[in-house]
């Protein structure tokens, strides 16, 4: 055999190697690509389970989609239909099949729902987070980017004063 094949042979064997992960940063690229489109919605959350809001470096919660009725439980390969102008949701329903208007779709991928969420925090942040989640003066607001296909990312989650609710007799001066 000659130096030259042996060369070739050299190359042909890293170019076979060095394939599969060239897929995998073109995937990766395209995946990342894909969750940066979208518009930025932000939902109202509360703590999922006070005793488990952190797994690993997750904050778990549970949507408080701002309309949507007790009884309209968006389960797995539910739709629901967001109103409003973004961030700002007005009001959600859930989408029913002879239901052709959906002007902002929501849904989960995998099997999810939408009825929990959870998001990536950073270890340091993890305290600081749980204790405002569980707070019940504070109402966590997680932004989500949902692309035109309903598919979303949640993308981060602040905190605002818990808005008052309804006065009761209890709550008044007489």
């Amino acid at each position: 055999m000659s130096a030259g094949h042996d060369r070739l042979r050299d190359r042909l064997r890293a170019a076979v190697l060095a394939l599969p992960l060239i897929g995998l940063a073109a995937a990766w690229a395209v995946s990342h690509q894909r969750g940066q489109q979208g518009v930025v919605w932000e939902v109202p959350v509360q703590g999922y389970d006070p005793r488990d809001l952190l797994r690993g470096h997750h904050l778990v919660f549970q949507y408080d989609w701002p309309g949507l009725d007790d009884e309209d439980v968006p389960g797995p390969g539910a739709t629901l239909c967001i109103e409003g102008d973004a961030p700002r949701i007005t009001a959600t329903r859930l989408k029913r099949r002879d239901d052709q208007r959906c002007a902002h779709p929501v849904h989960a991928a995998f099997g999810d729902t939408l009825l929990a969420g959870r998001l990536y925090i950073p270890q340091e942040k993890a305290r600081e987070l749980e204790t405002k989640l569980a707070d019940p003066a504070l109402r966590g607001i997680v932004r989500l980017r949902i692309r035109e296909d309903g598919r979303y990312t949640p993308i981060d989650i602040r905190f605002e004063a818990q808005p008052a609710g309804p006065q009761t007799e209890e709550d008044g001066d007489g």
